[in-house]
């Protein structure tokens, strides 16, 4: 990434609280359904609501800064969702025009990278999915794809164990 110009941030600690909407487990398919997290970065609390759309790793998100993150988890409880997985991990991102590249060293479950781009009204994000692998895989750097999200790929670490 370098030789693009681009250079990845300093380490930065993430916290997350995973949850899910009462009555969905982790053998239903997630598309269609609301998910929401809640994240402690940098002594900064944000929520976040996702709905994937097309599969799991293209979602319409809403996200927002929250001040107390024990009242928004009890917010979230109320709203019918219920914890599922806790995910900790180390950040380190960079952007390269319009995407957001992140290396993420998650805790249980190894080392990936994550590309990202917001996919406009008139396109598939399945078809940006494709755009984005092909990006990764010219960055001349050996990788395995993965379709899975954080809180599958934690579940999936801790159950092995």
């Amino acid at each position: 990434m370098a030789r693009r110009g681009a250079f990845l941030s300093t380490p930065s600690r993430q916290d997350d609280q995973a949850y899910a909407e009462a009555g969905w487990t982790y053998e239903q398919s997630k598309v269609g359904r609301a998910f929401s997290r809640l994240r402690t970065q940098d002594g900064r609390h944000l929520f976040t609501v996702k709905r994937p759309i097309d599969n799991e790793m293209a979602c319409l998100e809403h996200e927002t800064e929250v001040a107390d993150r024990e009242a928004m988890h009890q917010a979230i409880v109320a709203m019918g969702f219920y914890p599922t997985i806790r995910i900790v991990k180390v950040r380190r991102w960079c952007s390269i025009g319009e995407l957001t590249i992140c290396v993420d060293e998650v805790e249980h479950a190894g080392t990936f990278m994550e590309i990202e781009r917001t996919v406009r009204q008139d396109e598939s994000g399945a078809a940006v999915q494709v755009e984005l692998d092909a990006f990764a895989r010219g960055l001349g750097v050996e990788l395995d794809r993965t379709s899975d999200t954080d809180d599958s790929l934690v579940r999936s670490a801790l159950a092995s164990v």
